[in-house]
């Protein structure tokens, strides 16, 4: 793992050492040599610009480094040349982060050019609708978190606990607009996910109290 960051760190360093190298050989010993030094050198520009250090970010993010992790998305100063999945994966992140700090604006805006960039999987779409959802409905604007929450179940999404997430805050929208009917089909359809996250599993029994009392 050290080899490989001090490879993924120091990508243009590295390059320039080898593009000298391949001159060195090509000028003392044969150009028939140096093209091996130069496309190397190539490869890992062309990796600089378009990965980036993201391969490096998982392990970050498994072992619990957020700022380590953070520190990596900063490292990228050309994202718009990242590659376009990798691109998407580097403005979630950065979106991920920005909730956590209460930067809701920031937040909706990096998930947006997430979007732009094209999801690699249809699920990381609906995630991102889902978050989109949240936020708008942080910031009191309820009509464009319905459509968010709306489109994130049309799109799906990558496990049962979001998918109840997604149904649970539908259902307390609808509450608020008095549309009892819909809150009650929200509620169903978020019970019927089977949760086992325990926060949502007690979000669900919570909001089965207030159902109860809901005529009709």
């Amino acid at each position: 793992m050290n080899l490989r960051r001090i490879f993924v760190f120091y990508r243009i360093p590295i390059s320039i050492v080898l593009i000298a190298l391949g001159f060195l050989l090509g000028f003392q010993v044969t150009w028939w040599i140096a093209w091996i030094p130069f496309l190397i050198a190539v490869i890992m520009i062309v990796a600089y610009f378009l990965i980036g250090p993201m391969t490096l970010i998982q392990g970050y993010m498994e072992s619990g480094d957020m700022e380590g992790a953070q520190k990596l998305l900063k490292m990228v100063k050309y994202p718009q040349l990242l590659y376009k999945p990798i691109r998407s994966s580097f403005y979630m992140l950065q979106a991920n982060f920005s909730t956590i700090g209460e930067d809701l604006d920031l937040a909706e805006a990096q998930l947006k050019k997430s979007l732009d960039s094209g999801m690699p999987e249809k699920e990381y779409e609906g995630t991102a609708y889902l978050q989109l959802g949240a936020i708008a409905q942080k910031k009191g604007n309820t009509r464009e978190a319905y459509e968010h929450l709306r489109k994130a179940v049309k799109i799906g999404l990558p496990d049962k606990d979001n998918e109840a997430t997604a149904y649970l805050q539908l259902s307390g929208i609808c509450i608020q607009r008095r549309d009892f009917r819909n809150a009650k089909i929200y509620f169903n359809k978020a019970k019927s996910c089977k949760a086992t996250n325990a926060q949502v599993v007690e979000q669900i029994k919570e909001m089965a109290k207030y159902i109860a009392r809901i005529p009709g």
